[in-house]
């Protein structure tokens, strides 16, 4: 494990690889760790790629710097992270691969540091950046209760819980989501390690109590926000892959993401037997949607397309 001074907090992260070769950043979700990329590095950094996957805020060895810093869980934090992470390490440009938060940190950076990223992986919900501003709409009610755990975490009795029960809490949402990835007990403690982070509950609750709009942001992240108000669209090349039994985002028939993917190369892939943690329950789909931006990014072809 390596440890990085970036922006506001010491990241920590794990390198494999080459050091010469192709960057790739790898970024976990909610409730997940850097364990999900595991077999995923593994394939890309035998393929020669330098692979770094980082602790997001709030999980494992990631730590803020000051104790005055607002814990802040709101998308632009996500973003802003990763940009500071790259900047850190001196990554002029990467080729970024998440899900979950973590794909919201990848589509922040791709929208509005283009340059900074020659291709994009995004799973789940492929265009993951938030529409605040549209927040109080209701959902269809079969989408509505599939969002149970943030309407929970905004009382009290949710944060409650997600303190002196988080390893029960976190394992029974890993179920929901994934329902036919059969983990076994070792995978899991594995990884809940990561929610013992003791800044994990503040940034798991502000994360979910603001993409409603309730209650304010870091003002240091102000003008992030306001950009992505907008919904900026995306224009470098995308691969998104989605479970088809995933628990939490189901994938539609119809691809209504692919409007904000405005780059020569999109593609969208939905994968049968696969739920919410995509890249541990099917790291080679993963690692093969890396590999496709990358051929994009140097030129060897061209297409827009879902399946």
């Amino acid at each position: 494990m390596k440890t990085v001074t970036a922006g506001v907090l010491e990241i920590a992260y794990r390198e494999s690889g080459p050091t010469d070769g192709q960057p790739v950043i790898l970024l976990h979700g909610f409730p997940y760790d850097i364990h999900a990329y595991d077999e995923v590095a593994a394939q890309l950094a035998a393929d020669g790629w330098r692979c770094f996957v980082p602790f997001l805020r709030g999980f494992g060895q990631t730590r803020f710097l000051s104790a005055a810093t607002f814990r802040s869980g709101e998308q632009a934090a996500l973003g802003f992270d990763l940009l500071a992470f790259m900047d850190a390490l001196d990554i002029s440009s990467a080729t970024l691969g998440g899900y979950d938060w973590g794909g919201r940190a990848a589509c922040i950076v791709a929208a509005l540091w283009p340059e900074r990223v020659r291709g994009l992986v995004s799973c789940g919900t492929g265009y993951n950046i938030q529409n605040i501003a549209a927040a109080g709409q209701p959902a269809p009610p079969e989408e509505e209760h599939r969002y149970w755990y943030q309407y929970y975490f905004h009382s009290q009795r949710g944060k409650a819980g997600l303190t002196e029960k988080r390893s029960e809490l976190c394992r029974f949402i890993w179920k929901l989501w994934s329902p036919t990835w059969s983990f076994d007990d070792a995978t899991y403690e594995q990884s809940s390690l990561a929610f013992e982070n003791p800044d994990f509950v503040d940034i798991v609750i502000h994360s979910y109590r603001h993409r409603f709009g309730g209650i304010p942001g870091d003002q240091g992240l102000h003008f992030i926000e306001t950009k992505l108000a907008g919904q900026p669209d995306i224009a470098v090349p995308t691969f998104v892959l989605q479970g088809a039994d995933d628990g939490v985002d189901p994938p539609a028939a119809a691809d209504h993401a692919a409007q904000h993917f405005k780059g020569a190369f999109y593609q969208r892939r939905i994968i049968a037997g696969v739920g919410h943690n995509l890249p541990q329950e099917a790291p080679a789909a993963f690692a093969d949607a890396i590999r496709s931006v990358s051929r994009q990014d140097s030129g060897l072809f061209r297409d827009r397309s879902s399946s």
